[in-house]
């Protein structure tokens, strides 16, 4: 069984959800059913339909996150220093083409969000950065085109 690396707030984030899943979703769509269920006919009932699809949605994400978390390998980033992009880092990074810096951390992919900034190890931008040093450039095959970047900084925070 593969294990999944998580950061300490990575792993915070992800169980946060699942409980949130357990205790607040799961019992809101549950009784969702039960309340469109007492409308009646259930093979026009559009209340009832929609519900019993969340309901399918939430039960998978549980399934998902609870697997995940169940195989969480914890990395200590207070261990790590230097100057190498690794899971965990955060790194800073320049857009030559678009004069634009960002600067993203590489996370699990349950927690990855970016539009804060957290994006996935298996994505092909953190795949590009990963191993790479500061002052590095990269070249990296996204959906609209190849982008070169500019390691700026890298930090474990």
């Amino acid at each position: 069984m593969q294990r999944e690396p998580f950061t300490p707030q990575g792993l915070l984030e992800a169980k946060t959800r699942l409980k949130h899943l357990k205790e607040v979703e799961r019992p809101w769509v549950i009784n969702a059913i039960a309340e469109a269920r007492e409308h009646g006919d259930l093979s026009e009932n559009a209340e009832y339909h929609a519900a019993k699809d969340r309901q399918g949605f939430i039960e998978a994400v549980i399934q998902k996150l609870e697997s995940v978390v169940g195989r969480a390998d914890l990395v200590n980033l207070s261990h790590l220093d230097g100057d190498r992009v690794v899971f965990g880092a955060t790194g800073e990074v320049y857009d030559s083409a678009k004069d634009e810096e960002h600067t993203y951390q590489i996370v699990n992919t349950v927690v990855a969000n970016v539009e804060e900034g957290k994006i996935s190890y298996e994505a092909p931008l953190a795949r590009a950065l990963i191993g790479k040093e500061e002052g590095d450039e990269v070249q990296v095959k996204l959906p609209g085109g190849t982008r070169e970047l500019e390691i700026l900084s890298v930090s474990y925070d």
